[in-house]
């Protein structure tokens, strides 16, 4: 298997297909899967060379010694290291929700070096507000101290079935709409979802990952004004907690196009997988002939 080494991290990623490179993480508990899975993996790599990876805490990249550097200036600069190992002077950089916070700061650090960046189900704070039904008001010491208890906590070793009545019990903000399906429809996304925790090597570094990162809510209306590349915003229409950040992408980049699916929800690539590639292979085609263009 591929890696990259920077710093104590060893990043896995995989390299397929020909053409313009395109750089991909994922979001949180998230793989490479969520692309490959899915088949959007295969639709781009019919146009492209696509470059996914495994961000720290996640599938099969391992940190093997502190500092694990599970924040977000740390992760973007991963990105530049895994382009510098391939020799990629310039590429697309696509992403999903917590991969896509990732993306978006490296858009505002730089954007010289992307062709494009697409920004999927996600938005410019690391730390998003959730919609009412799900907040719970808490003070930074409280997070902290409730963060540090959950790290600590023993991991359950569910069964796969334990998993699925647990997560349909209680499927969250963020897949609430898959466990609304029918159970023909539902199931085999919940199988993609499922793979992600069956491919992770570390239960443990999932957790730590998620008690450090999530730390800035602010949405840095500067630096999205300074991402000087053309950038696609992609959600479903029921993402419930990053439809306001999107907005606020959609008018500060300059150069984007905003794009909402109907009937979906945040896991655009699990839940509309033909749309989801299509309205990327459009931008990125798009993309190509305004370049052209300028020539």
């Amino acid at each position: 298997m591929p890696y990259c080494k920077h710093g104590t991290a060893h990043i896995y990623y995989e390299d397929i297909g020909q053409g313009e490179p395109i750089i991909a993480n994922h979001g949180l508990s998230e793989d490479v899967g969520y692309w490959a899975d899915t088949g959007v993996t295969a639709e781009l790599t019919k146009h492209y060379r696509f470059i996914p990876y495994e961000m720290r805490g996640h599938g099969r990249t391992v940190v093997e010694a502190e500092p694990y550097c599970y924040d977000c200036d740390h992760m973007v600069e991963d990105i530049n290291a895994l382009a510098d190992h391939l020799g990629l002077d310039k590429f697309h950089l696509m992403s999903h929700a917590t991969g896509g916070m990732i993306a978006a700061r490296y858009g505002m650090k730089h954007s010289q070096r992307l062709l494009s960046l697409i920004l999927t189900d996600t938005g410019s704070a690391t730390l998003p507000e959730m919609p009412p039904e799900y907040r719970v008001v808490m003070t930074d010491a409280e997070r902290k101290k409730m963060f540090e208890e959950m790290r600590k906590a023993p991991i359950p070793n569910l069964t796969k079935a334990e998993r699925k009545a647990q997560w349909l019990a209680n499927p969250g903000p963020y897949t609430f709409t898959i466990a609304r399906r029918e159970a023909a429809e539902r199931d085999p996304m919940w199988e993609v979802i499922n793979n992600f925790h069956e491919r992770r090597l570390s239960q443990q570094a999932m957790r730590d990952f998620y008690a450090s990162f999530y730390t800035d809510p602010d949405v840095k209306i500067d630096g999205l004004r300074g991402i000087q590349c053309p950038t696609l915003i992609l959600l479903g229409e029921h993402d419930v907690v990053f439809l306001k950040y999107s907005e606020v992408m959609a008018k500060e980049i300059p150069d984007n196009k905003y794009v909402i699916l109907k009937n979906v929800g945040h896991m655009t690539a699990i839940e509309a997988p033909g749309e989801t590639s299509g309205v990327i292979l459009d931008f990125l085609a798009e993309t190509k002939k305004k370049k052209a263009r300028v020539k």
